[in-house]
């Protein structure tokens, strides 16, 4: 791949705002991007060159999708596994690859490669029924997340005590500790098929607590440089131990105590490296394009200090978005805002996001804090 044609055919499993940023990219490198999702209006539909309805569920659709081009990359985990394996056995690339994907798309899988690793992570136990909750060895408050399909917050239930029992989840699931940290961070890693790495800088992160969503994001994190050194040599060791190709989004819990526990992995482009578009040399976008293409990778430096916030559905709202307070924000300096081409809001749902650039940090995080008060998507 280290060659492009104007023929290329790029198929991406996915069609939501991250194959569109991916698409967007894209262009700059004359790739025929191919795209497969089940929503007839995903935001990638009129940007890519070819756009499929159907399943990322079902084998024979993304088999037969798989079939019409050069090599295969996701946007979403949530994909049909068996076909990908058929598909690399003759001869399609498909990055990352499909052992890949099997383990991180299935949170359990993912928990135990982490212990067999040496990866730290939270303790933990897997269940097949809410019912092995009240034999489980894992001690309340504890957090329950769904095995497979989760995301955007959803599949993730809090369990103070035994009085929370009846909201637990009845499908198979895992238990961990739950962890009382001091910041949420992510580092994206990334690797070529030649085997160079790179990892770009560290973020904090904060969350919606209703939604359990990413709110607001500052690069690059401020932390000790030890902390930041010992994220750097996890996320490479993460990609090294299992020759990963492409993107790797790598979240992490950093305990009261300086312990750096790894909470969750993302094998695509994340929410957590939206701000590199603007506040970074490389996109995490461009740096999972050069990664499967087996191009030299992509300076990762900041450019300036960014936070990042998230354009959510307001909460009682939905139906045909509606977006206010555009014009005032597009009136302040440093200010890059992207919508994802979604018609219709609902509570809590990503519509957009806003990057804000500033040479001052604090200025930067006063700038978005206040623009999260005045920047609404209604119905």
């Amino acid at each position: 791949m280290k060659r492009f044609y104007k023929d290329l055919r790029l198929g991406i499993l996915g069609g939501g705002q991250l194959g569109r940023m991916l698409i967007q990219e894209s262009i700059n490198y004359n790739v025929n991007t191919w795209v497969l999702d089940p929503d007839e209006h995903a935001p990638c539909k009129n940007i890519c060159n070819h756009f499929t309805v159907g399943s990322l569920d079902n084998y024979e659709t993304v088999y037969n999708f798989g079939k019409q081009v050069d090599l295969i990359t996701i946007e979403i985990e949530n994909v049909n596994i068996d076909a990908l394996e058929k598909l690399e056995s003759e001869g399609v690339i498909v990055y990352p690859q499909s052992r890949i994907i099997r383990i991180v798309q299935d949170k359990g899988l993912q928990k135990q490669f982490f212990k067999e690793n040496n990866i730290p992570s939270a303790p933990f136990q897997l269940i097949s029924s809410k019912e092995h909750l009240l034999s489980a060895t894992i001690e309340f408050p504890c957090v329950q997340k769904l095995r497979k399909n989760g995301y955007d917050g959803k599949g993730i239930c809090k369990l103070s005590s035994v009085a929370d029992f009846e909201k637990a989840f009845e499908t198979p699931s895992l238990i961990e500790q739950w962890i009382d940290f001091d910041k949420e961070i992510a580092i994206i890693v990334a690797r070529n098929a030649s085997g160079e790495t790179k990892t770009f800088p560290c973020v904090e992160m904060e969350f919606n607590p209703e939604a359990n969503l990413v709110e607001l994001l500052i690069s690059p994190a401020q932390l000790d440089a030890q902390i930041i050194h010992r994220a750097k040599e996890l996320a490479v060791q993460l990609v090294e131990s299992i020759q990963y190709v492409g993107i790797l989004a790598v979240e992490l819990f950093l305990t009261k105590e300086g312990n750096l526990l790894v909470n969750e992995l993302a094998p695509r482009p994340h929410n957590s490296g939206h701000q590199t578009i603007e506040g970074n040399f490389t996109s995490q976008y461009e740096q999972h394009l050069r990664a499967i293409f087996d191009l030299p990778l992509g300076d990762t430096r900041c450019r300036e200090h960014a936070v990042m916030i998230n354009l959510l559905g307001e909460e009682g709202y939905e139906g045909l978005a509606e977006i206010s307070g555009l014009d005032e924000v597009l009136g302040l300096d440093g200010v890059y805002v992207h919508l994802y081409g979604k018609k219709q809001t609902r509570p809590f749902r990503k519509m957009g996001h806003v990057t804000i650039l500033d040479d001052d940090r604090d200025k930067a995080i006063a700038k978005a804090r206040y623009i999260q008060t005045i920047l609404k998507i209604k119905a």
